[in-house]
């Protein structure tokens, strides 16, 4: 069999792949897809993620060899839920800071990635920062809402008082959802305090371990 040029590798397999969808786009055995990664690989073009069932998840594309880092790759480098999104895009020079990435999430709406996203509490230190950003965006009591959903079951970084008091609501602030529609039956107690519907029950939370 002709072996496939590198070039013509990427055109065929650029996107999210798995060993078998290698094997059925090439028409190859398994020995032979593994071979056409490992080609791949060795040029910088795939980036490899193992799903919660231990399957390898292979993301192929000419700009994982230019060293973009997208708002998912930071999720991903913290959390133990890996998400993919077909919305996501690479940002070259200066990486995405945690706090601009927690705010993708939140504004993203999806559920998975929102979700992913708590993980960036163990690591969150600029208070300042992120406070400038849930204004401009008018995400601070959903913010208030996950830090307190992360404390239960991750070890956080510990939230300033001025920065907790600054986006605690008001008594006449109405309810918002975080996702539309979306309540917990389990978390009550967070979305009295922060007047925000939390998505999530703990059943959600199992990938979690504090």
């Amino acid at each position: 069999m002709k072996i496939i040029n590198v070039k013509d590798l990427l055109k065929k397999l650029e996107g999210i792949q798995t060993i078998v969808s290698v094997m059925s786009n090439l028409n190859v055995n398994r020995q032979k897809a593994i071979y056409y990664i490992y080609r791949l690989r060795k040029y910088g073009y795939v980036k490899t993620k193992k799903t919660s069932e231990n399957k390898r998840i292979y993301y192929i594309s000419f700009e994982n060899k230019l060293k973009g880092e997208s708002y998912v790759d930071i999720i991903n480098k913290y959390s133990p839920i890996k998400v993919s999104s077909l919305e996501d895009y690479k940002i070259y020079g200066k990486p995405p800071s945690l706090e601009e990435t927690l705010v993708y999430a939140i504004k993203s709406k999806d559920f998975r990635l929102i979700l992913s996203s708590l993980s960036l509490f163990k690591k969150i230190m600029n208070w300042p920062d992120l406070y400038k950003l849930l204004k401009s965006n008018n995400l601070k009591r959903q913010v208030g809402a996950l830090y307190d959903i992360a404390q239960k079951i991750i070890r956080t970084r510990k939230m300033t008082k001025r920065f907790r008091k600054n986006i605690l609501p008001k008594d006449d602030e109405k309810y918002r959802f975080i996702i539309e529609g979306l309540k917990s039956k389990d978390f009550k107690s967070i979305e009295k305090l922060w007047r925000v519907y939390i998505p999530f029950n703990k059943e959600d939370l199992g990938s979690y371990k504090k």
